[in-house]
């Protein structure tokens, strides 16, 4: 099945403590159902000394599900569901709902 969200991708985030906030995908997890997203869902890890990393309170994020996070409409910044349609020449490409504008290519 090909993916609705993919790396790269603006998202809205719809639900939790950072409901309405915005980012870019930075690593999705198909297996696990999750995405990872820049500035979303932001923990602090205490980490131990090693010899190539600092120690201390480090700030990363972590991963949200994906039925939390919708795709940004690139028309009206809002949350839009993603539908597939293929195309005259034969591509496969997804389709924003809400204004229908082709999201590839």
């Amino acid at each position: 099945m090909a993916a609705k969200i993919r790396k790269g991708d603006q998202v809205v985030v719809l639900t939790g403590r950072d409901k309405g906030r915005t980012g870019e995908v930075i690593q999705v997890m198909p297996k696990e159902n999750r995405a990872l997203v820049r500035g979303v869902n932001v923990v602090t890890r205490h980490q131990r000394q090693s010899g190539a990393q600092e120690g201390g309170l480090i700030r990363k994020e972590s991963p949200i599900h994906l039925s939390n996070i919708a795709l940004k409409d690139r028309e009206t910044g809002k949350p839009t569901r993603v539908g597939f349609k293929i195309l005259e020449d034969g591509r496969k490409v997804r389709v924003a709902k809400r204004s229908g504008e082709t999201i590839d290519g």
